[in-house]
């Protein structure tokens, strides 16, 4: 009796120490997605940088985090989900040494690329190590409460931890900030979360599938990226295009004709599951493009350094970290997740209205400090309703996949989101001085235009849910 006390004790230890470990790493790898955002003025002044190369700085990570989710996540069924947790933290911390030393745009933006490598490859297994952690239905519900608070409040919080570091240390401190945690994690890691059993025979790895999509997303937002600095009839525009477009095309063929594809095409009759991965995708362009273009447009205007940029994004983080911890599960049980899925990304499309409205040299108070208490409330209510509405119809079999597709919407859509805001906003800029506007008032205001291009975007997706989601609205109520 005394022994399994003991034993039931020390295995509940090593869970607890498991969770920390794995939602260290999350809170990580959510983190580094916005807390480069803050830091990119100072980026732009060190290196001499223009808008399309900051824009690559953040894709290129967002575009390896995405399109290589789905690899990863099969391949730690493969291998064992716990050693590709492992090489995802080591990859991540590695590279996060060569961002924090890179001498120059051209190789920040390539180790970017290699440290969403390692996000992906982590991230893809942590949902599973989660579950497989805590197979009780009351510690799986806590364990999952705290991924959602590290998932949601992470990417906001970032944007302050970023100008913290940043005005104190330098640029390249927000990345170099990265090292402890990823080797505190990855011991703990490896210390504390049990080695897969794995059972049954291996299948192939669809390694083309991910080299297909990911190219897509690459050719795709270096097209938009020319774009930006030329015109949309370009030839390098028309020929990436056409090349992503194609690229997208032959995945899907090889998906179809692929025994053992990295996506299921039977995933994509999941009805639920597309449609809020199309609205996801649409709010990603409020989102980061909020994290983006807000921190150039305050730099410019207002003068602000990091720190005061990050906290100027506090109301916004301090909302999404409140819903988080109950309130929008307490609103989708009450009202139903379509509802107040709607109501969120339209509350989202008012704070990023009255942004786009903005007079050149608008102060902080009261305009700008409403609309990000009016974006957190909007993003802070649409992110738990999507999943909640994403996983309903998604059998027990393939909830690895879908959590996967859900990642991989987001990730990806948001690097192709930024590359179309910046082509957006420098389009109109180019327009504004050919009209003979002073540079600082053009730069301006095409940020203003682009953020008219993201309250579109949120509307599509408003119209989306209220139209496609709203037969889910009463069986996922009850």
């Amino acid at each position: 009796m005394i022994n399994a006390t003991i034993t039931g004790s020390s295995d509940s230890r090593r869970r607890l120490l498991g969770l920390v470990a794995v939602l260290l790493g999350q809170f990580m790898l959510v983190l580094d997605a916005t807390v480069v955002n803050v830091a990119l003025p100072a980026m732009q002044a060190d290196m001499a940088l223009d808008a399309t190369q900051l824009a690559w700085i953040t894709s290129s990570y967002m575009i390896a985090f995405g399109g290589l989710l789905l690899l990863f996540g099969r391949l730690g069924d493969q291998l064992g989900r716990r050693n590709i947790l492992l090489l995802g933290l080591a990859v991540f911390t590695v590279a996060s040494i060569a961002c924090g030393l890179a001498p120059g745009a051209t190789s920040l933006i390539v180790v970017r690329f290699v440290q969403g490598i390692g996000a992906a490859a982590a991230s893809s297994v942590i949902l599973a190590i989660i579950s497989t952690e805590f197979p009780d239905p009351a510690g799986r519900a806590t364990a999952m409460s705290g991924y959602m608070f590290v998932s949601v409040s992470g990417g906001s919080l970032g944007l302050f931890v970023g100008g913290l570091l940043t005005e104190a240390l330098g640029w390249r401190w927000i990345f170099l900030i990265n090292v402890p945690f990823g080797i505190v994690a990855f011991q703990l890691v490896r210390r504390m979360i049990r080695p897969d059993v794995r059972t049954g025979p291996r299948k192939r790895i669809d390694v083309l599938g991910a080299v297909l999509v990911t190219g897509a997303a690459m050719v795709a937002i270096y097209g938009l990226v020319e774009a930006a600095r030329g015109s949309w009839s370009a030839p390098a525009v028309r020929i990436s295009m056409s090349l992503a477009l194609t690229l997208l095309v032959v995945f899907f063929v090889v998906e179809a004709l692929s025994p053992s594809p990295l996506l299921p095409l039977r995933m994509l009759r999941i009805r639920s599951l597309v449609v809020t991965s199309v609205v996801r995708g649409f709010m990603a362009m409020g989102l980061y493009g909020v994290f983006f273009l807000a921190t150039l447009d305050m730099s410019h205007t207002l003068g602000f350094g990091p720190l005061h940029v990050g906290i100027a994004f506090l109301p916004q983080t301090l909302t999404v970290a409140a819903l988080s911890l109950g309130g929008s599960a307490r609103l989708v049980k009450r009202f139903g997740p379509t509802r107040v899925l709607v109501a969120g990304l339209s509350l989202a499309a008012v704070g990023i209205g009255i942004m786009a409205s903005l007079a050149i040299h608008e102060p902080y108070f009261p305009l700008r400090a409403l609309a990000h208490v009016l974006l957190g409330l909007g993003f802070g209510m649409s992110f738990l309703p999507l999943l909640t509405l994403a996983m309903a119809e998604v059998p027990a079999a393939d909830a690895g996949i879908g959590s996967a597709i859900v990642n991989l919407s987001l990730q990806l859509a948001a690097a192709v989101d930024i590359a179309v805001l910046v082509t957006a906003s420098s389009h109109r800029t180019r327009s504004l001085l050919e009209a003979g506007r002073s540079l600082t008032d053009a730069t301006v205001l095409g940020f203003r235009f682009a953020y008219g291009v993201a309250v579109v975007a949120l509307l599509v997706g408003v119209t989306l849910a209220a139209t496609l989601l709203r037969q889910k609205q009463a069986t996922l109520r009850d």
